[in-house]
């Protein structure tokens, strides 16, 4: 893999500096001045329509950001990744989430490293569609030959994040009258709260890890297994005996992994293993067979609908000229208010109670992915990289944090993403709820670009101190993402979509967004002081003074 071009020697990033300094944004003159800014700046994107005309750029900053792209080859790395190259460069490994939803009959069959990963993909789908089908005709049983009501997904980072936020957005999809439940956190509590009501003879749990070692997954697995064992046994289900609990056990437990040999020694039989590549980042991870909870709960028709969803950005950024170019532009602007207007975080605020996770999700998407402070080289990065994302759903987060978009000292660039059609279309008396709703949704975009000057605010009667309070400074940028309706195809495409963004940042900054090791450091030392607090003082002698005193505190308040 070659050198990154460092952006900062670019003619482009010149450009952009230069245009900085004298840049002065005006939304509502810009808009006043070109009655066209609206259509010009709104792109389709497969089912999304996406409005950028609320953004702080100009022609020339727009065709300057553009350069950008060409000039860090934006573009020539994105054929890389899809053909195959090794850009984890740090791990030696391809990057393939975009073949995870290529169609079965997609050309010319991709070769990566001398294996045919289509074939690879394609068998897993097909099994994994297999077992769904199973379980949601009651085929699969649990060892008493009870119905599986219950699926309980056990994982952590990517192996949670993206399965319970697709969860959570199609619901509306469950239909064979199975719930799903996600234990992710090492807390008991989360294992705990999470069966406290649920039947050992109609439960199923997913056991999700991909070297099946993850220590908050395997430990939750073992605590699962014993909650199952010690619930079977109460209710006279099962024998006390070894051989009853690994029937048991073979009942009611399936992986995600291919660590097959491990996967035995827990007691799952492997032909119950849904595996996955080394080339897939569990934050790009939900569209393969870690999504099989989704494929039990939802079908596999809507699973392989999410696929088509995603497939069909990946055929928009493969295709589409990087002036139309929608997850380009998006990660451009990204840049544009990164490292030239000091903004530090950017707001998601999707207009759908259904994607109340899809923050989080993007938390691990696009931080893990280019929180880094060295490039793909093992330089310094010559920039800054990343940002903090975060939201929350709809009008919950204008009555908590907007008061900080909208008058705060910070920039915040927010993306608005909303559907014309609800899941639950209700009325309180005439007024139709969803409408209500998509009111606010234009509104905040509204009162954002363009503000509330104080002499319309005097207008309005108010005077003295009052009037700067409620002045709205506007030039607050937004983008709009509209669609439909929230189907498995959308939300498919959101993903992607961000998937795409993130991807164009990195690619900017030279940096490899598809490894972790920040991780990692935490995760040893925490396996380091374990034995500190369970009492082994050579352990303790070997913290520093504030891990002690630490310690020492759990030690003397612990009941």
């Amino acid at each position: 893999m070659s050198a990154p071009v460092d952006p900062t020697v670019t003619s482009a990033w010149s450009e952009l500096r230069a245009l900085r300094e004298t840049f002065s944004p005006d939304l509502r003159g810009w808009f006043a001045e070109d009655p066209t800014r609206a259509d010009r700046l709104s792109f389709p994107l497969a089912d999304l329509h996406v409005d950028l005309s609320k953004n702080l750029v100009t022609d020339e900053v727009l065709a300057a950001l553009l350069r950008l792209a060409e000039e860090t080859g934006v573009a020539d790395r994105y054929a890389a990744m899809l053909s195959g190259a090794h850009l984890n460069t740090s791990e030696d490994r391809a990057v393939l989430h975009t073949a995870l939803r290529r169609p079965a009959e997609a050309e010319p069959t991709l070769l990566v490293d001398g294996q045919d990963v289509d074939a690879d993909v394609q068998s897993v789908l097909e099994s994994l569609s297999a077992f769904a089908t199973r379980v949601r005709a009651g085929e699969w049983l649990g060892v008493t030959g009870k119905k599986v009501t219950h699926v309980v997904n056990i994982g952590i980072g990517g192996s949670d994040l993206g399965p319970v936020m697709v969860y959570e957005a199609l619901k509306p999809y469950a239909d064979a009258g199975i719930e799903a439940r996600f234990v992710s956190n090492i807390d008991p509590t989360d294992l705990a709260q999470k069966t406290a009501d649920l039947d050992p003879e109609t439960t199923l749990f997913i056991v999700a890890s991909k070297t099946f070692t993850t220590l908050e997954t395997l430990t939750n697995a073992r605590l699962a297994r014993q909650w199952l064992w010690s619930g079977l046994a109460a209710s006279g289900a099962i024998a006390d005996s070894d051989d009853a609990r690994t029937d048991a056990v073979a009942h009611h437990f399936v992986a995600v992994s291919t660590a097959l040999d491990k996967v035995a020694d827990f007691g799952i039989d492997p032909v119950n293993a849904f595996g996955f590549w080394d080339w897939v980042g569990g934050r790009y991870s939900v569209d393969s067979a870690i999504g099989l909870s989704l494929a039990v709960v939802l079908g596999p028709d809507v699973f392989r609908d999410l696929l088509a969803g995603f497939h069909a950005v990946d055929e928009h950024v493969r295709t589409t000229p990087l002036e139309r170019n929608v997850p380009v532009l998006m990660g451009l602007l990204n840049v544009w208010y990164n490292n030239f207007h000091g903004a530090q975080s950017h707001a998601v605020l999707p207009y759908a109670q259904q994607l109340n996770r899809f923050p989080a999700y993007l938390q691990q998407l696009t931080m893990e992915s280019n929180g880094k402070s060295v490039r793909w080289d093992g330089s310094p990065v010559t920039t800054d990289t990343g940002e903090v994302f975060w939201g929350e759903p709809g009008t919950n987060g204008q009555h908590a944090f907007y008061q900080l978009i909208h008058q705060g000292t910070r920039l915040i660039p927010a993306d608005f993403i909303a559907f014309v059609n609800p899941a639950y279309p209700l009325s309180d008396g005439a007024q139709d709820v969803h409408e209500l709703f998509l009111a606010n949704f234009l509104a905040q975009t509204k009162a954002l670009a363009f503000g509330k000057t104080a002499d319309e605010v005097e207008a309005e009667g108010t005077t003295g101190a009052l009037v700067a309070a409620r002045t709205f400074a506007g030039n607050r940028p937004t983008t709009s993402i509209f669609a439909p309706a929230l189907t498995p195809q959308v939300l498919g495409q959101l993903i992607a979509l961000y998937e795409h963004i993130t991807f164009t940042q990195g690619t900017i900054w030279g940096i490899n967004s598809f490894d972790q090791w920040g991780v990692e450091l935490g995760k040893q030392l925490a396996m380091q002081i374990a034995p500190a607090i369970g009492g082994d003082e050579e352990a303790v002698a070997a913290q520093d003074p504030s891990t002690k005193a630490l310690l020492e505190y759990y030690r003397s308040h612990r009941g």
